[in-house]
């Protein structure tokens, strides 16, 4: 078992602080043990929040977020305040998916990641936007090509 205490880590074991407004520097990272294994990292997320940029009234989704991490993995509890910040924030089904694996993408530098939004109907329609990202030039591009091809 790893000691943790020397990654610095910030939300972990602290006093929760949450924002008022989408905040991706509440995100953090800390090393994968087992860099040289490939293994999949799921996370579900099913009182995720955010606003219509248009009606102001909100939308609400479980968001799953899957991946197969590289060096860095990302830490729980930063994951949850990170969705969180979502609550008051005015965005698109789509956008806030999109937003969520760029984020996620660019903090960890996974080997691949898809999110997924399952969003409650609104008006009789429900939307389930789906991004995924496989690591140009490497078995995961073609894995990403794959699952977006098999996406139902």
């Amino acid at each position: 078992m790893s000691d943790r205490s020397q990654e610095g880590l910030e939300a972990l074991g602290h006093k929760t602080a949450y924002s008022d407004n989408y905040a991706p520097e509440v995100l953090e990272t800390f090393e994968n043990q087992h860099p040289d294994h490939d293994y999949w990292v799921r996370f579900n997320c099913p009182e995720f929040t955010t606003l219509c940029p248009i009606t102001g009234q909100p939308d609400f989704a479980e968001i799953r977020i899957s991946y197969i991490p590289d060096v860095r993995m990302v830490e729980s509890k930063s994951l949850k305040l990170y969705l969180f910040s979502f609550r008051n924030h005015g965005d698109f089904h789509e956008d806030c998916i999109n937003t969520i694996l760029e984020d996620l993408r660019k903090l960890m530098d996974p080997k691949y990641i898809e999110v997924t939004g399952f969003f409650t109907p609104r008006g009789g329609i429900s939307i389930y936007p789906y991004a995924n990202w496989g690591r140009p030039g490497t078995k995961y591009e073609s894995l990403a090509a794959q699952r977006f091809a098999a996406h139902e």
